[in-house]
């Protein structure tokens, strides 16, 4: 995320604070169709727009950011994890990862800490020289894999983060960990792996997941339409009369597995119109009259079996 000044985040998405989780997701997804840079090309406010609103939503959908957010203002990002070996470390407190993991090593000070002497007099077996941290990779870093360049007591190391890693996994940099002087024994560093939020897309098991809005008549009459996945667009069959909370598979395009890929899950939300302009309420109205003249009505069923 950008490390530039102090920014009002509610602001941003045009919120009042206080805010719930739903209306942050709501304004941003509003938002970011408005500037997006595909609507709006060549554009570098509406990109600037577009990026300050996706900052954002990531802090404010945070529920960990926000409430640091909330309760320190401007410096929420220095009000950051505890202090010490395995703490949750804010990566936007640092200018770089090279930065974060020479703060991190500082961190292991004492007896077991990186550099350090070991524990004095204590025999080189039962000695835990293993060390850990936590690490937190973007979405895309995750789905695609990516390599990472770290300086670890003046050596730098390639860590690589391969395709599909998912938050709770485990990296291991042998050799890399607490330094045992008097018997020059090394352990090894343990990333632990947490995975950011993504605006639209999630992981539920194998599955990944996200929200398919549709306008009602796109739900009524079905048809083809041009739908995101992670890989780009994709054109799916809607079928006719599908109601909200329905999902739709798109088989070998989620998240990768260590044989292939997973099934996309999209499932329909019903995207009911605001302001409605006077030729869709004309049509609207015509539509219940056909309806009423038809004897149509949807809670029928409910009407003949709810007596107790």
């Amino acid at each position: 995320m950008a490390g530039g000044g102090y920014r009002d985040y509610f602001k941003v998405l045009e919120l009042e604070r206080g805010a719930d989780a739903d209306a942050v997701k709501k304004a941003f997804r509003r938002l970011a169709r408005q500037y997006h840079p595909d609507v709006n090309p060549g554009d570098a406010s509406a990109e600037a727009r577009f990026k300050e609103i996706s900052e954002a939503y990531e802090v404010l959908s945070d529920p960990e950011k926000r409430q640091r957010y909330e309760q320190f203002g401007q410096y929420w990002n220095q009000a950051g994890a505890p202090q010490g070996a395995g703490a949750d470390v804010d990566f936007g407190r640092y200018g770089n990862f090279d930065d974060f993991v020479n703060d991190l090593l500082g961190r292991f000070g004492g007896p077991a800490g990186f550099g350090s002497g070991g524990f004095p007099g204590a025999a080189t077996q039962g000695v835990n020289l293993d060390a850990e941290a936590n690490l937190k990779v973007s979405f895309a870093e995750a789905f695609r894999g990516c390599e990472r360049s770290l300086q670890v007591n003046q050596e730098r190391v390639q860590v690589r983060i391969p395709p599909g890693v998912r938050s709770g996994s485990r990296l291991r940099l042998k050799g890399k960990g607490n330094l045992q002087p008097s018997s020059g024994r090394r352990g090894d560093l343990y990333l632990n792996i947490q995975l950011e939020n993504h605006p639209v897309w999630s992981i539920d098991g194998d599955l990944m997941r996200a929200e398919l809005p549709l306008s009602p008549d796109e739900a009524i009459l079905g048809g083809e339409l041009v739908v995101p996945t992670p890989d780009g667009e994709a054109i799916v069959t809607v079928p006719a009369g599908i109601s909200s909370g329905r999902s739709l598979r798109l088989k070998g395009k989620g998240w990768p597995l260590r044989e292939g890929r997973g099934d996309l899950l999209l499932t329909i939300q019903l995207q009911l119109p605001g302001e409605l302009s006077t030729e869709e309420r004309r049509l609207y109205e015509q539509l219940r009259q056909v309806r009423q003249n038809l004897n149509l009505n949807p809670r029928a069923q409910l009407l003949t079996t709810s007596s107790l």
